[in-house]
């Protein structure tokens, strides 16, 4: 096929000789889970939704753990459930550090035994600011103030700063390189809605990965989500693949 023209793209004008309309349409569906976490590198940060298992993305988890990729920099809520989901990931040995804000809870026996051990790295923030530091990396801020955390060990070693009488800590954003989350339904611009309390942080999580994969229930075809309703816009998505399945 020739190079097409160099000029503004027109959805409307007809197709180039030898492109056919349906080459132009957006398409984020991917064909299995394999393919959903393909390209995660060694080393690279990842988010994870979920909230304990609520809203817990655990097939494209079992894929990152086939798929092999370590050194890995977790951030989720918690440190894993059991030994399904994220703590087979964590007992696979292919985490190296975890940012979370609840990682000990009554069955939190893998991640303990791996901290306790010394072969996992702990970054313990408050799940307020945890929040807050994923919502500024979305937002592209370079640094936030917050009250949290002010006067604990949390605080040792970060610039302080008074605000209208209030101390505040200063703290960065986290970035990640992917997110993995989970939403209801989707559709093949990425275009996301969620299930009640299951949404918890897949939306700013969306927001500040680079490339977002989101792990769906049904695949409806355009124009099926009401636009009123639309949690995450497909601009913050990059790949949508549907449970098996479902």
């Amino acid at each position: 096929m020739d190079e097409l023209p160099n000029r503004p793209w027109n959805p409307l004008a007809p197709a180039p000789p030898g492109l056919d309309w349906k080459d132009r349409m957006i398409d984020k569906i991917v064909s299995s889970m394999e393919a959903a976490v393909a390209g995660i590198p060694d080393g690279a940060t990842v988010m994870i939704g979920g909230f304990g298992t609520a809203g817990l993305p655990v097939e494209l988890i079992d894929a990152l753990i086939a798929q092999g990729a370590r050194n890995l920099t977790i951030v989720n809520n918690n440190a894993g459930n059991g030994e399904q989901g994220l703590a087979a990931l964590l007992k696979a040995g292919q985490v190296r550090k975890i940012i979370c804000s609840f990682p000990r809870q009554v069955d939190s026996q893998v991640f303990d035994g791996l901290y306790r051990s010394g072969q996992i790295e702990l970054e313990l923030v408050p799940q307020g600011n945890l929040a807050a530091r994923i919502e500024a990396a979305g937002a592209g801020l370079g640094a936030i103030y917050t009250p949290t955390g002010y006067g604990t060990l949390l605080a040792e070693g970060k610039e302080t700063r008074e605000i209208g009488g209030r101390q505040y800590v200063l703290e960065y954003p986290i970035p990640a390189d992917f997110a993995l989350i989970k939403a209801q339904r989707g559709d093949r611009w990425g275009n996301l809605v969620y299930r009640k309390a299951a949404r918890n942080f897949g939306p700013i999580m969306a927001a500040a990965a680079r490339c977002t994969v989101a792990q769906v229930q049904e695949v409806v075809a355009l124009g099926e989500l009401d636009p009123e309703v639309i949690v995450t816009p497909g601009i913050f998505v990059q790949r949508v693949v549907q449970t098996p399945g479902i």
